[in-house]
Formats: structure tokens, C-alpha cells, sequence
């Protein structure tokens, strides 16, 4: 600061001593003042006013706008522990069945769920800590470790690419319950343990090889229903409490003429296919062919059977006419 009061008293001397020298040496004189100013320390530059765009980044999260996003479509008609489940679990009704995307529900029902999808062969796995399921696209069954979970209209691909299910039979699987609020019109879905029995443990190893193999004796060759059917009627004689009938599978089979081909120790013998095993499993998980679910007997379209003669038809499916 001193040294800039100096300078400038020196320079105004000097003007005063070039007064008589004439205009040209008042102007050097003003110039050579100017100059002397430049030559200081220059002011301290003044601060650029902060931006949009910095301002905004400056902005403390208490008072920070956040945008909010759009809020997630619910099913309010399905409901899961109390809840509602995302409109994209699909839900549909199909033959009279509710059904839903198999993905999409299933990790509602378990968070954890890891869902892939094998397009060699239409096939749909998911897989949980304790669950592994897996579905084919046209395929009337879920197997769900193991076991055979039986759904009349199958497992349906929608145009979309979404693999659809029946949503009791995939509630069964992860031994969910599954019931109906007629007034409020919505499905009560309720989280069990999370998995279906292992079928290592649920199928009774005696029952299974008996039923398997009279339904191949009886209806290997026919569609899928038909062995079903056959395997429905055992299962309504063990059920029934008329006493007509025994109590067992290997009771039923073998009372005496009922099924022939058990004669001789042939039945035991034999070899059942790949979907004769189906069929029982079915059977013995519930799985119900609804126009058979009174039949007690059946033939192969004998005029002069018993129970032709004796009973009435409820039902003819590939092979076989079923009588209640």
C-alpha cells in the first residue's frame, strides 16, 4: 500500500514540473501515471456466479427433490399373505382354471427363486433352497420335487412369451394354501413352509409299484386320462367305507374277479412304461380326471361286461368307458 502512495505522488510531481513543457508532455506524463497503476498488484478477481446445473448439485439431500417412481400395477383380487400381488403375475382364467405366470408368482412366493427358461425343449425350472420345479409347455403336470401335480388344461405359453400355470397346483407346490373371499370377489394365497413333501418320502413305495402296474396292464396304450381313469377307480374302491371293497392297493388289485390281470403273479412281473408311472404318481397326489371321479369300474367297450350290463357309463376316454 505504501509503495503504491509513493508512486503516485511521484508521478503527480512529475506532472507539475512538466505543466510548461506543453500539452504532448502532459499527456506522457498522465500515460506514465497509468502505467505506474498497472504495474501494482491486481484487485482480487471477482467470483463467477455458480451455475444451473451446480446448484443443483449443491442442493443438501433435506432439500433435494427426488423423483418418485411410478408406482407398481397390483392384482387387488389376488392376494398373497394379505397383500396383492403385481398385475404382471398375469392372472387368467383358463377352462375354468385361474391361472398365472409361473416366474412371476413364484417369486412372490419365495424372493429367493431363481427362474430359467430352456428353449431346446419348452421347459420352465425354478429352483428355491428347498424346491426345485419344473414345467414343459404343453404338458398337463407340474413336478415339483419329485412329485406329479396334475392340471387339465397343461402349462400354456401365452403369445407374449409368458409361461402360464394353474395357480393351486403352483400354490400346492410351495405348500401354500390357497382359498376364495366370496364376498370381497379375491384369492387368499397363504405361505407355508415354502416346499412340497419330497416324493422320496410322500409315495408309499408298495402302492406305487402296484398302481403303476395295473394301470400298464389295463391302459398302457391309451392316452394319459385313460390311465388315470384306471388309477382313479382303484383308488375309489380303497377310499370307499361300504366295505365291498379292501382297503389297499395291492387288496383291491388282487380281490377276487376284479383284475385279471393279476392272475398267475403276471402283474408283478411286469415292466409299467414311463407314463403308466406318471399316471399313478398323479393319481396319488389327488391328481383327478373330473369326468371319472365316481367311477368304480371300467372296461374296454365289452357289451357283455358286468358292469355294461349292470352299471352306468360316465364316461368314455380313449379305450376304456368308465361306470359309476
Amino acid at each position: 500500500m505504501k509503495r503504491k502512495l509513493l508512486a503516485l505522488l511521484m508521478s503527480g510531481l512529475a506532472i507539475i514540473l512538466l505543466m510548461g513543457a506543453g500539452v504532448d508532455q502532459t499527456v506522457l506524463a498522465v500515460e506514465a501515471v497509468a502505467s505506474s497503476i498497472r504495474t501494482e498488484e491486481p484487485a482480487a478477481p471477482v467470483e463467477k456466479p455458480v451455475d444451473l446445473i451446480q446448484t443443483q448439485e449443491m442442493v443438501t439431500p433435506e432439500t433435494e427433490q427426488v423423483e418418485q417412481a411410478p408406482a407398481q400395477e397390483l392384482d387387488r383380487a389376488l392376494l398373497l399373505d394379505g397383500q396383492p400381488v403385481p398385475k404382471s403375475a398375469g392372472r387368467t382364467t383358463i377352462g375354468g382354471r385361474t391361472y398365472v405366470s409361473l416366474k412371476v408368482m413364484s417369486q412372490q412366493l419365495d424372493t429367493t427363486a431363481q427362474v430359467e427358461w430352456n428353449a431346446d425343449n419348452n421347459t420352465i425350472c425354478v429352483t428355491t433352497e428347498t424346491l426345485t420345479l419344473t414345467a414343459k409347455v404343453g404338458q398337463k403336470y407340474l413336478v415339483a420335487n419329485g412329485r406329479y401335480l396334475y392340471m387339465p388344461e397343461g402349462v400354456v405359453l401365452t403369445q407374449e412369451g409368458q409361461t402360464l400355470v394353474c395357480l393351486d397346483t403352483l400354490a400346492k407346490a410351495f405348500d401354500a394354501t390357497l382359498g376364495w373371499d366370496g364376498e370381497a370377489g379375491t384369492f387368499l394365497v397363504t405361505r407355508g413352509s415354502g416346499a412340497i413333501e419330497s416324493a422320496d418320502t410322500f409315495y408309499r413305495e408298495d402302492d406305487l409299484f402296484w398302481l403303476s402296474r395295473v394301470i400298464y396292464a389295463e391302459s398302457g396304450n391309451q392316452v394319459l386320462e385313460s390311465k388315470m381313469g384306471v388309477g382313479i377307480v382303484v383308488l375309489n374302491r380303497v377310499n370307499d367305507r361300504s366295505g365291498i371293497w379292501p382297503d389297499s392297493i395291492k387288496g383291491v388289485i388282487a380281490q377276487r374277479n376284479q383284475f385279471s390281470t393279476y392272475k398267475n403273479g403276471r402283474l408283478a412281473n411286469r415292466t409299467p412304461n414311463a407314463e403308466s408311472v406318471i399316471a399313478a404318481k398323479l393319481v396319488l397326489d389327488g391328481g383327478m380326471v373330473k369326468e371319472v371321479k365316481d367311477a368304480y369300474f371300467f372296461d374296454t367297450f365289452r357289451n357283455n361286461s358286468w358292469a355294461a350290463r349292470n352299471k352306468t357309463v360316465v364316461a368314455a376316454i380313449g379305450g376304456h368307458r368308465f361306470y359309476g
